[in-house]
């Protein structure tokens, strides 16, 4: 089949040149019939698009689960040698979907297979290598993740937020490790403590992206490096990536049960409700008169 018709429109004919290889694609469908990812392979590289462009790819319970799935199918499946991770639309991804985190808080949604822990087992441990596409906001998870893979490429219109501080509560998915050591201290304390949103060349200036591409040109400068890898033996590529992994997996580990432990304290508590209830009135939240009575350090 035509190799531009088994992707999303998105991609326009970023990948023209390609039309003679055959490819395979499939649709996996969330808990409502409606399809939350996409996955398309293409010359050993598995290429999973997040495909709830109208949540601006927020990940809910149904796309934690089929991210999930799919990166342990990739894993196992010995015609994949290198995995891309895409979104559809305008957004790489919006983090966790709060309006689902709220209806599961209260008992209105059921906790899914694998979930939002689940999702960041399988990043910090697939074995290949495992490439970001960021074609626009990365908030969250979506941030996050971002220093979990072994390659990102961004457009020149991504953007990324680590949203934590903003809503009172502490990192997540290692990133109180992986930034510093990706990034440095001081770039990774401005990226995880201010909840400013930092633009491309700025994650290009700070190491957060190792390139930067106009938006039409994204997948096929990803692709194109993509296949660099997959042209080489997956037992060599496992093996390399694993040697790589083997000095910062521990710390990965320790930075998570710390995060983990963070914000459990934090979760509830009057700022974080304060949070909560600013964003959903789109507002600023005040936290100046919460901090003179609430604020004790977690010893």
């Amino acid at each position: 089949m035509p190799f531009e018709n088994c992707f999303p429109s998105e991609f326009g004919g970023a990948l023209s040149g390609w039309h003679d290889v055959e490819t395979c694609r499939l649709e996996i469908p969330g808990a409502q019939g409606d399809t939350v990812l996409e996955i398309t392979d293409v010359d050993r590289i598995r290429i999973i698009t997040l495909n709830r462009p109208d949540a601006l790819n927020a990940f809910n319970e149904a796309l934690y689960d089929a991210t999930t799935d799919a990166l342990l199918d990739a894993a196992a499946d010995n015609s994949v040698a290198v995995v891309v991770i895409t979104g559809t639309g305008r957004s790489f991804s919006a983090g966790t979907d709060v309006v689902e985190m709220a209806m599961r808080n209260t008992g209105g949604v059921e906790s899914g297979r694998h979930g939002f822990p689940g999702l960041v087992d399988n990043l910090v441990d697939f074995p290949k290598p495992l490439i970001c596409a960021v074609n626009g906001m990365a908030l969250g998870i979506g941030a996050t993740m971002l220093a979990l893979s072994d390659l990102v490429f961004m457009s020149t219109e991504a953007r990324v937020r680590c949203p934590f501080t903003a809503l009172a509560v502490a990192p997540e998915a290692a990133s109180s490790y992986t930034f510093p050591a990706m990034i440095g201290r001081h770039n990774a304390t401005w990226a995880l403590m201010s909840s400013e949103w930092l633009s491309a060349q700025e994650c290009l200036e700070m190491g957060i992206t190792w390139k930067v591409c106009e938006p039409d040109a994204l997948m096929e400068e990803t692709m194109k490096h993509a296949r660099v890898l997959a042209s080489k033996s997956i037992s060599s590529l496992v093996e390399s990536k694993k040697t790589i992994m083997a000095a910062i997996k521990p710390q990965i580990d320790a930075a998570r049960d710390r995060e983990n432990a963070a914000f459990a304290y934090l979760m509830g508590r009057p700022a974080n409700m304060e949070a909560m209830v600013a964003l959903a009135e789109r507002r600023q939240p005040d936290f100046a008169a919460i901090d003179l009575v609430d604020f004790s350090p977690n010893s």
